[in-house]
């Protein structure tokens, strides 16, 4: 099959990431794949070519202009299938095969944004997947946003399948000792901006009794680091964390290619969102038998409530204390008895290769 597929950019976040291991797996099957992209960024840029997919950016700032720009390519591509996520990419696919198209389109959802209720153009959006041939989502949460906002979509055409893990990639690499030196490392991938919540763990660990450099470092691996900021979040965390003296406890890093080296030698991975979808470094670290402490989101209770994980209100201080109070009082037999049980999980639920099938099918 010749299947296009299409984001706003190749940038560093989990969707481009998922979009990014569901071609490559397409592509091992023997399909032809590309992508459509409108924003300039290079993060995934080097493995797509090295995969030989091409990638074609539509450069435009006039949003009609550039709607009939991608309409033209699409719809001259001679595609068999086309694969879109989020939510604006997924309403220009929708508009291009208007009124009739040959190819299968599939779109993605891939946020639980509770801001839709509100939203006019987040809901407007919703209503055009009635021109899809199938909708899917990473969480069974997300769906049930979704047909909320638009019950007249068929439960035929919703499908829900969890993130892609490659196991090759995502593992224990090199020799790990649980709380190396008596310093419990946890790691963090996510972007800067208010949603990720990273003043309300600023505040958690300011209230933690006893806590230093010596038993505790949090590692964030993320963009928007430097400017041009998504907002002011990182501004106010830096200056907080000055306040509080905890710049011995926190370190930052910028988004890299190399985050797998870091979770597979960290003690617990991450997440302190007001929502997610489904984290990818969430199912990533249960993959390589982490424990982790988290926002109580998506379908994360779910996933990790039998394993003795670390769930929490992210909208409560004191919430987010008892779990990190929890996870540091593990001993190593506890962490890894529980890390186990996560990457049972992982591989039950996250296998790159069913994955792949289940969106070659649907194209089909």
């Amino acid at each position: 099959m010749n299947i296009l597929c299409v984001i706003d950019s190749l940038n560093s976040g989990g969707a481009q990431r998922q979009l990014v291991e569901i071609a490559i797996g397409l592509k091992e099957n023997g399909n032809t794949v590309s992508f459509l992209t409108y924003h300039p960024s290079d993060f995934y840029l080097s493995i797509l070519q090295e995969c030989n997919i091409s990638i074609i950016c539509i450069e435009e700032e006039r949003y009609l202009i550039r709607f009939f720009k991608m309409r033209k390519f699409i719809r001259s591509g001679n595609y068999d299938g086309v694969i879109s996520f989020l939510e604006a990419s997924n309403f220009i696919c929708e508009l291009c095969g208007f009124p009739f198209r040959k190819w299968k389109l599939v779109v993605g959802e891939r946020s639980a944004n509770p801001r839709i209720y509100k939203s006019f153009k987040l809901k407007f959006y919703r209503w055009f997947h009635l021109l899809a041939d199938y909708v899917v989502s990473n969480s069974h949460s997300n769906m049930e946003l979704v047909k909320k906002i638009n019950p007249l979509l068929s439960d035929k055409k919703c499908k829900v399948v969890y993130n892609i893990v490659d196991f090759n990639k995502w593992q224990i690499t090199g020799e790990y000792f649980p709380v190396n030196n008596g310093i419990f490392n946890i790691v963090i991938a996510a972007s800067h901006q208010y949603l990720k919540n990273l003043l309300g763990l600023i505040e958690a660990v300011h209230l933690l009794e006893n806590v230093s450099s010596f038993t505790l470092r949090i590692n964030w691996h993320g963009d928007n680091l430097v400017p041009p900021y998504i907002d002011n979040s990182i501004i106010e965390a830096k200056d907080k964390i000055t306040e509080y003296k905890l710049w011995d406890i926190f370190q930052f890093h910028e988004a890299s290619h190399k985050i797998p080296i870091f979770v597979s030698q960290a003690d617990a991975i991450g997440l302190f969102s007001f929502y997610e979808g489904l984290p990818n470094i969430i199912c990533e670290g249960m993959a390589c038998e982490k424990p982790i402490i988290c926002s109580n989101v998506s379908d994360l209770p779910f996933l990790l409530s039998k394993n003795g994980n670390f769930l929490f209100d992210p909208n409560s201080i004191d919430s987010i204390v008892k779990a990190l109070r929890d996870i540091l009082s593990m001993n190593k037999e506890q962490l890894l008895k529980i890390g186990k049980k996560n990457g049972e999980t992982a591989r039950a639920c996250f296998s790159k290769e069913e994955i792949v099938k289940f969106y070659q099918n649907l194209l089909e």
